[in-house]
């Protein structure tokens, strides 16, 4: 794959710790009808997502054609029996240093009620996978805190991923976004494909 900066089309078809997030093994079709704020589900199969909030995938270099990403509306794998999920297509077999992913703006949703992130995430049996990638959150004062997400599958698994484990930021009233990475030091393989869906703080 050959990709520059990609915005999220409409298609059927960024210091971090280390560890895993607490592990789910039955994700569920939708947020569960506790207090959660839900920030995505994709079933709308557009941007933006349930915050209002923008949906694109980024490339640390848009004209380095040996690297990118691109992100999809996917209404054939997906949790549940209705919707749409992300899927986003990393390439960071380059040459060059080499990091991508997708972001979403958050809308200055206050977050700080809630304890944890959860996602569902599965990974492209076909097109292969990285089990590991990174997930940065950010603020509207421009602090940033990321977490290392590792066990993806090619099985829908939902990670629950405590707030207070995203070190250097402590402010979660005005959130800004939601970044995934995939980077060339730890994306193994350097190619593939994920799914996300179903993202919400609890």
């Amino acid at each position: 794959m050959k990709a520059t900066l990609a915005v999220v089309i409409v298609s059927a078809l960024a210091i971090f710790t280390q560890g895993c997030a607490k592990e789910v093994a039955a994700p569920r079709e939708a947020a569960p009808a506790e207090d959660v704020l839900m920030i995505a589900n994709f079933d709308a199969g557009s941007a933006p997502n349930m915050l209002g909030g923008g949906i694109g995938a980024w490339d640390r270099d848009p004209a380095d054609p040996t690297q990118g990403a691109e992100a999809y509306f996917d209404s054939n794998v997906r949790v549940g029996n209705r919707g749409y999920s992300l899927r986003i297509e990393y390439d960071v077999d380059s040459p060059n240093p080499a990091f991508n992913g997708i972001w979403m703006k958050l809308e200055g949703a206050d977050f700080s009620d809630y304890s944890h992130l959860a996602l569902s995430v599965r990974g492209d049996a076909v097109a292969g996978f990285t089990e590991r990638f990174k997930i940065e959150l950010k603020n509207a004062a421009g602090d940033s805190g990321m977490y290392m997400l590792s066990g993806v599958s090619d099985s829908w698994q939902e990670f629950t991923i405590p707030l207070n484990s995203f070190r250097g930021l402590r402010d979660f009233s005005r959130m800004d976004e939601f970044v995934i990475v995939f980077e060339d030091a730890v994306a193994n393989p350097k190619t593939g494909a994920i799914y996300i869906d179903n993202i919400y703080v609890k």
